[in-house]
């Protein structure tokens, strides 16, 4: 079964070679979606050719958050188009329940930058958080700039992982992806997404716990698409 994986992985490196950038945005478009596909197939062996002198490091990571920013549209469009009563109906096919359906928008409706942001960098939760942001109408443009934000963060970390293992000589292995993926979360980005969501909360109780926000507040509700 590894060797299977090992060999997956190596294909992906061989066919993230041959599909250059517009393949990357384009694998990138679907991991961003819905469609459950692992970025760790993607971006990992990208950037293990930058160590290679085989592809850019720079453009890895402009068309990894290109990709990113379209699949998450894509969600945004059809959370506003298909609309709650569709995902209250029919939200399992999305890995949603109604009630949790609630729970995001009311969330949205006061923390909806930072909730993408910090979305964006939760495993599972990534590929979702654009629901929630659309069925919200959440500003566009700022919607835009926390998603690239969060992905930019992520793509980052896994083009990185990727390099150090190509720099060190060593065979690309999906299994070393994921345990590195892994350890820089749990030890560098979820602590700080605490920190981040710590000064965030005390930030908006010096500002007046439990007032009302005002209309536009959070970047939900100011403008769509």
């Amino acid at each position: 079964m590894l060797e299977w994986i090992r060999d997956l992985l190596q294909l992906n490196v061989d066919l993230v070679e041959k599909g250059g950038y517009a393949g990357i945005f384009v694998l990138m478009t679907i991991e961003s979606s819905f469609i459950p596909f692992p970025s760790e197939v993607v971006v990992p062996p990208a950037g293990y050719l930058a160590a290679q002198g085989r592809m850019s490091m720079t453009w890895i990571l402009v068309w990894s958050i290109a990709g990113s920013l379209a699949g998450a549209y894509f969600n945004y469009w059809i959370a506003i188009r298909l609309g709650r009563p569709f995902f209250h109906r029919h939200g399992k096919w999305f890995l949603v329940s109604a009630k949790g359906i609630d729970r995001a928008e009311a969330f949205f409706a006061r923390h909806g930058e930072i909730g993408t942001f910090v979305g964006r960098l939760i495993p599972v939760v990534r590929q979702l958080i654009s629901l929630p942001a659309g069925m919200a109408r959440m500003n566009l443009a700022r919607f835009g700039f926390y998603t690239g934000l969060g992905a930019g963060i992520w793509c980052a970390v896994l083009a990185g992982i990727g390099w150090s293992i190509g720099k060190a000589g060593d065979r690309l292995d999906l299994a070393r992806v994921k345990d590195e993926s892994t350890r820089v979360f749990l030890v560098w980005v979820l602590p700080a997404l605490v920190l981040l969501v710590a000064g965030y909360v005390l930030l908006r109780r010096r500002r007046g716990r439990g007032t009302p926000p005002s209309p536009g507040e959070g970047g939900v509700g100011d403008s769509g698409p």
